[in-house]
C-alpha cells in the first residue's frame, strides 16, 4: 500500500533532469570555459538555500506500455534561494539543452520565475545563457505551424522592476528576448570573453545581408559596457557573482523595507589630511575624484555601477556610517566632467534606482556644465540631460551636495533638488556662476576690449577685477551656499547628513514606476 515505487520514479526524473543535456553537451560547456547552470546556481546561492521547481518539466518518451524510455529536462531552472542570507527567485538558462531555445516548457518556467519574484516581492536573478525562451527554426517544424510573437508575461517583467530589485548576468551568447531580459534589469553584468548579448546572431545578420560577422565582433562586453546596453563586465563568472552579491547588499529585498544598515567598520569623524590639497588652484589641471569618494564614504563600500560608459560621471553605491546611498560625481579626467548624452543617461537610471529603493542620494559636483560642440548637439545632449533634472526634481529621497570646484550653467543647477530643502555646502575650491569667467570674458566686455590701447593688458585688468569677486565666501555672504567647509571635515557632514536622511526615509512605492 506504500507510495515508494512512485517517489522511487521521481527520484529517476529528477536524476535524469541533473544531466541536462548529457556529458557530451556539458564537457562542451566546459570547454568554452562556462559553467552549467546547476553549477552557476551552487556557485551564487547560499549553501543548500536552493529550492528547485519544476525539476522534473520536460519532455518524455514513452515505449508502447506507457513506460518512460528517455527525458529530455527543460532547458530553463528556477527556484528560491538565499544569498548572504537573504530570500530571491533564482533562474537560469540551460544552454546545453537546445541553446536556451524555445523548446521543452521553457516559456511556462521562465514566466513562473517573473510571476513569482512579482507576487512574493522578492529580488529576482537572472543567470542568462541563450536565446533565454525565444523560438528557432526548429521550433516551426516540431509544432507544424507558426505563431505569431507576443511579449506574454512581459508586464510582470516590467512591473517587477517598481517592486523588488533584478539583477541580469548575461554569461554565454544571449540574442533575442534572452538580450532584453538582460536590459531589463536594474544592474547587469556581461563575462568578458566568453560571453555576447546581439539582437540576432550571426546567421541572420548575414542572411540579411549585413555583412559576416562573429558574435563576439556583435555584441561583445567591449561594446555593450561601452554602449550603456549593459552596465559592467565581469572578468569571469565567479567575478559576475561577487558583481550580483555586492550589488543586493546595498538594496532592500523589496520596496516595502528600507535598505540594510550595517555594523559602521570605519570612524565617522575620520577626516583625511589629503583632503585639503587634492584640487589643484588651477581651474584647468584635473585631479582624481575617485579618490575624494573613496576618503569620504565608508572605506572600501564604493561600488561603481557602469565605469565604462557616460565616463565623465562616476555612479554607483555606497554606504556612510553602514546606510546605503547612490553617490553620483563629475570625473575631470574625461570632458572636464561635461556632461554628455551618455552620462546623462546613465545618472537618470541611478536617480531612478536611488527613488525606487530608498536610497539616500548624494551629488559631489565638480560640473563645467553640459559638454559642447557640434557632436554634443548631434547626440542629443540637452534631451537627454532635460531626463536628469527630471528625474531629479522627481525623486523622492533626500538629497545632499558637495561642491568640490565647478557648479556652472543648467548641468551645474544640480547642486539643488528642485522644490526640496536639502543640505549642501562648498569646499573653499568652489567655482560657479552661469558660465566660468573664462569662457565668457571676451565677449562679455568685447566692445571695452576693443576700444582699450592695449586690449591684453586690460583683459588681464578686468579679469583680476572679477577674480576678487568669485570667492565662494562671498556667496556665503549673501547665503547662496549655505556652508563653506573645510574638506577634511566632509566626511563628519556627510554621515551625519546620512543619518537624518535615513530618519526620514519611508518604505513604499515611488509615484511612478521604475524607468528600465
Amino acid at each position: 500500500m506504500s507510495w515508494k515505487p512512485e517517489i522511487d520514479e521521481l527520484r529517476r526524473r529528477e536524476q535524469m533532469a541533473y544531466e541536462m543535456g548529457g556529458p557530451e553537451k556539458v564537457a562542451r560547456q566546459h570547454e568554452f570555459g562556462k559553467l552549467t547552470v546547476r553549477e552557476r546556481v551552487d556557485a551564487i546561492a547560499d549553501p543548500g538555500s536552493f529550492h528547485e521547481i519544476g525539476t522534473i518539466a520536460g519532455v518524455g518518451r514513452y515505449d508502447d506500455e506507457g513506460r518512460l524510455e528517455s527525458f529530455t529536462p527543460s532547458n530553463f531552472v528556477l527556484g528560491t534561494a538565499s544569498i548572504d542570507g537573504r530570500p530571491v527567485v533564482l533562474s537560469g538558462d540551460d544552454f546545453t539543452v537546445r541553446g536556451g531555445s524555445a523548446d521543452a516548457s521553457i516559456a511556462g518556467k521562465r514566466g513562473r520565475a517573473e510571476g513569482l519574484a512579482h507576487d512574493l516581492r522578492l529580488p529576482h536573478v537572472r543567470l542568462v545563457d541563450g536565446m533565454g525562451g525565444g523560438g528557432s527554426v526548429k521550433t516551426i517544424e516540431r509544432a507544424a505551424r507558426t505563431y505569431i510573437p507576443e511579449l506574454r508575461g512581459w508586464d510582470t517583467v516590467v512591473e517587477h522592476l517598481s517592486i523588488a530589485p533584478s539583477v541580469s548576468l548575461a554569461l554565454g551568447s544571449v540574442a533575442g528576448i534572452g538580450a532584453a531580459r538582460v536590459a531589463t534589469s536594474h544592474y547587469s553584468v556581461i563575462v568578458r570573453d566568453t560571453a555576447q548579448m546581439m539582437i540576432a546572431g550571426p546567421a541572420l545578420v548575414d542572411w540579411a545581408r549585413l555583412g559576416d560577422v562573429s558574435k563576439e565582433e556583435l555584441g561583445s562586453s567591449r561594446i555593450h559596457t561601452r554602449n550603456g546596453a549593459i552596465d559592467d563586465e565581469a572578468e569571469s563568472e565567479t567575478d559576475a557573482f561577487e558583481r550580483a552579491r555586492r550589488f543586493l547588499s546595498y538594496l532592500p529585498t523589496s520596496v516595502d523595507d528600507l535598505p540594510p544598515r550595517v555594523d559602521a567598520t570605519d570612524d565617522p569623524e575620520r577626516r583625511d589630511e589629503m583632503l585639503l590639497e587634492i584640487v589643484p588652484r588651477e581651474p584647468r589641471k584635473v585631479y582624481k575624484m575617485r579618490r575624494i569618494i573613496d576618503a569620504v564614504v565608508d572605506r572600501g563600500t564604493f561600488f561603481e555601477i557602469g565605469e565604462r560608459w557616460g565616463r565623465s560621471i562616476a555612479s554607483g553605491l555606497a554606504r556612510l556610517d553602514g546606510i546605503p546611498i547612490a553617490v553620483f560625481a563629475e570625473d575631470p579626467y574625461y570632458n572636464g566632467g561635461g556632461w554628455t548624452a551618455d552620462s546623462c543617461r546613465k545618472l537618470t537610471r541611478l536617480i531612478d534606482l536611488a527613488s525606487t529603493f530608498h536610497l539616500p542620494l548624494l551629488h559631489l559636483e565638480d560640473c563645467p556644465g553640459f559638454w559642447i560642440g557640434k557632436a554634443a548637439e548631434e547626440q542629443a545632449t540637452i534631451r537627454f540631460g532635460s531626463q536628469v533634472l527630471a528625474a531629479l526634481g522627481q525623486s523622492s529621497v533626500p538629497f545632499g551636495c558637495v561642491i568640490i570646484r565647478k557648479a556652472f550653467g543648467v548641468a551645474g543647477g544640480a547642486n539643488h533638488k528642485p522644490g526640496s530643502h536639502h543640505f549642501r555646502c562648498a569646499w573653499p575650491s568652489g567655482d560657479w556662476g552661469s558660465l566660468p569667467i573664462e569662457g565668457g570674458i571676451e565677449v562679455a566686455y568685447k566692445a571695452e576690449l576693443a576700444a582699450a590701447e592695449n586690449p591684453d593688458a586690460h583683459l588681464a585688468e578686468i579679469r583680476d577685477r572679477l577674480n576678487r569677486v568669485r570667492s565662494p565666501l562671498r556667496s556665503a555672504e549673501h547665503f547662496e551656499i549655505e556652508e563653506i567647509i573645510d574638506p577634511r571635515d566632509t566626511r563628519p557632514n556627510l554621515c551625519r547628513w546620512a543619518n537624518l536622511a535615513r530618519a526620514a526615509l519611508r518604505p513604499g512605492s515611488t509615484g511612478f514606476g521604475y524607468r528600465p
